[in-house]
């Protein structure tokens, strides 16, 4: 934990690994709050109208009345479910996405758990998802639900494949699955964040069509872990009232909610560690102490779950068929093909990798 700043002030005790992972837990509350206050005021915007305006200044408190609305709303139990699976679905959804937070630095003073397989880690609990939705689909013994199920397990699973390539990509001009040496290996300034090729000479920007590709493919995919617009056939409401969670209600339907905005901060995350230097300023040294670091990870992240929000109210939502074309016939063959020349390029070029 030589990265974690709370084990220098407390110690190596229980009370140093409860404020590590209380931390995480105040910031996920505060953002999801953020981010419903965002998903309402930017719906607004683009569809030319103002939206909630009542409840606090200009609207600002409407995510806590929903949240408080949520909780006191009855926890129904329809008769005919599968009454373990059933309420054990939120969890499984609620768990693998903040599990995926253990890893996911603020600076570099704290980051709750500097592992060496970081990147791994979080592919791997974000998988969490897939298992909870089909578990929620199938035990709710409601055919909207089965088959928003079987749908998001089958475009989960389908566009993690192109994701997975991307991020060994990245691991491949790091040197690392390390999320900590991956954003130190982009230090330096915004020409050495791999959006831009990564460290080295000029020549680097040979980089960039494959770098390009693969940025687009991860965040596209992302797009599809999430569920959201384009992608969002899971919770088809015109076609499927409400998908997997059309039986929830209260606190468990407020958990997928949860679920699904923490999620959507952990790709945009990931996009910031990977393509865009995680932590580090754009200018090198200037403003970069731990308080900046801070600003420059949180807005990086921030401004992809606007991106997120922004075009689940621009695009419509595309056909199941056209969902698979995309990931097998367009994605997975671009990655393939950018892999393979980022590879051979960095087997030619060693000394431009860390």
């Amino acid at each position: 934990m030589e990265h974690n700043f709370i084990f220098d002030l407390v110690g190596n005790n229980i009370w140093a690994y409860l404020i590590t992972a209380t931390i995480p837990l105040i910031f996920v509350t505060l953002y999801a709050l953020v981010a419903i206050l965002g998903e309402l005021k930017i719906a607004s915007w683009v569809q030319d109208r103002l939206g909630p305006m009542r409840t606090g200044w200009k609207g600002v408190l409407q995510p806590l009345a929903e949240v408080v609305k949520l909780l006191q709303k009855e926890d129904i139990t329809p008769k005919n479910v599968n009454k373990p699976l059933f309420n054990v679905s939120p969890f499984v959804m609620f768990t693998g996405s903040f599990a995926a937070f253990a890893v996911i630095p603020y600076s570099s003073k704290f980051i709750p758990a500097d592992i060496n397989v970081g990147l791994f880690y979080v592919f791997a609990v974000s998988s969490f998802a897939v298992i909870g939705i089909l578990m929620g689909g199938w035990s709710s013994n409601n055919k909207y639900s089965m088959l928003g199920g079987i749908r998001s397990a089958a475009q989960m699973i389908s566009y993690e494949i192109p994701m997975a390539l991307s991020i060994l990509a990245i691991a491949a001009m790091a040197n690392s699955l390390s999320i900590t040496e991956i954003i130190k290996s982009q230090d330096g300034g915004i020409w050495n964040w791999f959006i831009f090729g990564g460290p080295g000479p000029i020549w680097k920007i040979a980089f960039f069509p494959f770098i390009i590709i693969l940025f687009l493919v991860y965040f596209i995919g992302s797009l599809a872990e999430t569920n959201r617009t384009p992608f969002d056939i899971p919770e088809g409401e015109s076609e499927i009232v409400g998908g997997y969670h059309t039986e929830y209600s209260g606190m468990k339907f407020a958990m997928f909610f949860f679920a699904e905005y923490a999620n959507m901060y952990v790709v945009s995350a990931l996009v910031t560690i990977m393509f865009l230097g995680g932590w580090n300023s754009p200018f090198g040294d200037f403003l970069n102490g731990p308080i900046w670091q801070f600003f420059w990870f949180i807005s990086k992240a921030m401004f992809f779950v606007f991106i997120q929000i922004w075009l689940r109210w621009t695009l419509p939502r595309v056909r199941v068929d056209q969902l698979m074309y995309i990931t097998w016939k367009v994605m997975l063959p671009f990655a393939f093909i950018a892999f393979m020349g980022i590879a051979f390029w960095a087997m030619l070029n060693p000394t431009i990798i860390k």
